[in-house]
Formats: C-alpha cells, sequence, structure tokens
C-alpha cells in the first residue's frame, strides 16, 4: 500500500507532513500577524459568498457535537460563567 504520509524508502524524500511543517514555518517567518487575519478574512468573505444559511446550519450542529463529545458539565458551567461576566462588563461600560 502507497502511503503519501510515511517515508517508506530510504531516497531522503520528505513526508507530506515534514514538507507541511516546513513550508508553514517558511511562512510564517516571512509574514505577519496582518497577513494571516487578510487571508482569513478573504477566505471567509469567499466561504460565505459560497455558501448558505443550512450550510452554517450543518457546521455549527457538527461542532457542537464534536464538542459535546470531549467536555462535560464543568466545562459548559465555565464557558457559561465565563460569557456572563464578559457581558456583564459590557453592560457596565455601555
Amino acid at each position: 500500500m502507497n502511503n503519501n504520509n510515511r517515508n517508506n524508502n530510504d531516497n531522503d524524500k520528505m513526508t507530506l507532513e515534514e514538507a507541511g511543517r516546513k513550508g508553514g514555518e517558511a511562512t510564517a517567518k516571512n509574514h505577519d500577524r496582518e497577513f494571516y487575519e487578510e487571508i482569513g478574512r478573504k477566505g471567509g468573505e469567499a466561504t460565505s459568498a459560497n455558501h448558505d444559511r443550512e450550510f452554517y446550519e450543518e457546521i455549527g450542529r457538527k461542532g457542537g457535537e464534536a464538542t459535546s463529545e470531549n467536555h462535560d458539565r464543568e466545562f459548559y458551567e465555565e464557558i457559561g460563567r465565563k460569557g456572563g461576566e464578559s457581558r456583564a462588563r459590557q453592560r457596565d461600560n455601555d
């Protein structure tokens, strides 16, 4: 079986994982936070232009299911408390 993620021969070829990591590190050295914010914004705009409300509902549902499988009640209590405190501070500043 040919697996592109593994270096199965001894001819010094990089695996896909190694190449991706090396490329990501090189890109990070050459670009600042604003660069990543800009490409993120552009990606978000392109995605929103190509997908409808149902798409976002579906990915939100899947994300919620995955989160609930990995976290317990205390996790939700903590994020709820933090959110409530943040909203209270926002109201106090208005």
